[in-house]
């Protein structure tokens, strides 16, 4: 059920100034934050809106805390500090999502274009850019050092068929390790690699590591994920010691038959070896949230996912179908935590959302991403990056 749209107010209010990169100041004092009268937890935008984009697919919060933004359209990766001054730009081919490790390199899902057997074809990729060599810190400035092609990091022979798997995301471990969802036509749990559908691991030099097969109550599956979307680990700016370390991570699938379609998968690892098993999360305690992650068929198309990684520990959802961004926390609650104070003595709901044009409306939201109590959103339909703060995270 899509998100009414809500009234604002808007007020000028200094905001605090946040530590940029290596320690610099972002002076925010400019930015006019709207007092919201509608409900008293809530997400509510923070002006200015920045625009001019041509079809904005991804948001990421660095661990150089600063915020890149792929714009699709223009086949661009845009880094911003978060006054929303824009810092630079790198130019690649198909680019559509991306990440950021430890080491401050830039992973990204793009294009590579080759010639097999006198035939041309286009194969998915991840671009590994390197920002540290880079002349000022620069992404204008970025390295192509490595890449990874499908499907040759795990075998040398090739058919026309591997040209249609695609990467669709790609996540880092607090150790630079690296989960890669794909998608592709064939569902062959038996064959080499394993079906074109699923989750990839690489080490942190971008070595094939292994596919992840996951265990149930039902069996061990090797084909367990259909068509997964989008994935999200634990670890999450800024940078610190206290980065989680956890191999546990959130996938979205975009089968219509899965109706558990955001799924928190656990590594669990004993004696006798180590696996992926699915996490059964709370769906039924109306005395903590009135509703739920693992609701029956609670998205339509989940497109992206995010953590905090402020030791809050909220997921939050984009579903594009819905043009909306939901909150919860990771056991499976939606919504927020009371304020002090508060009568509440559950979960209040603070996912938003809607079609139109609105502050707080979407269409086609693409990626959400978070650092500093600021909320980031891609407005694919309407070309735009939106940030927001929570109402009780305003000073």
């Amino acid at each position: 059920m899509r998100r009414t749209s809500i009234i604002l107010i808007f007020a000028s209010l200094l905001l605090n100034s946040c530590e940029g990169f290596f320690g610099k100041k972002t002076d925010l004092s400019f930015i006019d934050a709207p007092v919201f009268q509608a409900r008293d937890v809530a997400y509510v935008p923070i002006q200015p809106i920045i625009d001019g984009f041509f079809e904005p697919t991804d948001v990421i919060a660095g661990f150089d805390e600063l915020i890149y933004v792929v714009d699709a359209g223009s086949q661009e990766i845009i880094a911003f500090d978060q006054s929303g001054r824009e810092q630079g730009r790198y130019s690649l081919k198909g680019v559509t999502k991306i990440i950021q490790d430890r080491q401050m390199n830039i992973l990204a899902i793009a294009e590579h274009d080759t010639t097999i057997n006198e035939a041309d074809y286009t194969l998915s990729a991840i671009y590994r850019l390197d920002l540290n060599s880079a002349l000022g810190y620069n992404i204008k400035n970025a390295q192509i050092i490595n890449k990874i092609v499908h499907p040759f990091y795990f075998k040398t022979s090739f058919s026309s068929i591997d040209a249609q798997v695609k990467f669709t995301s790609v996540d880092i471990m607090g150790n630079n390790t690296i989960y890669a969802t794909r998608t592709g036509p064939r569902d062959n749990e038996n064959q080499v690699g394993g079906p074109d559908d699923g989750i990839v691991l690489f080490n942190e030099k971008d070595e094939y590591v292994s596919n992840i097969f996951v265990s149930t109550n039902s069996g061990f599956f090797r084909g367990y994920f259909k068509t997964p979307l989008c994935i999200t680990t634990l670890a999450k700016p800024r940078q610190s010691p206290s980065v989680s370390f956890s191999s546990n991570f959130f996938v979205a699938m975009g089968d219509p038959t899965v109706s558990i379609n955001v799924q928190s998968i656990r590594f669990t690892e004993t004696e006798f070896g180590s696996s992926y098993e699915v996490e059964v999360l709370d769906f039924t305690d109306t005395s903590k949230a009135d509703d739920f992650l693992y609701r029956s068929n609670r998205f339509e198309n989940p497109v992206d996912l995010t953590m905090t990684g402020d030791g809050t520990n909220y997921l939050f959802v984009v579903d594009d179908a819905k043009d909306s961004i939901y909150q919860f926390t990771t056991r499976g609650w939606e919504g927020v935590n009371p304020p002090a104070g508060s009568s509440q003595t559950k979960n209040i709901i603070a996912s938003f959302g809607g079609t139109g044009q609105g502050a707080t409306q979407f269409n086609k939201p693409s990626a959400v991403a978070y650092l500093d109590r600021v909320l980031y959103v891609t407005d694919k339909g309407n070309g735009r990056l939106l940030r927001f703060k929570l109402t009780t995270d305003i000073d």
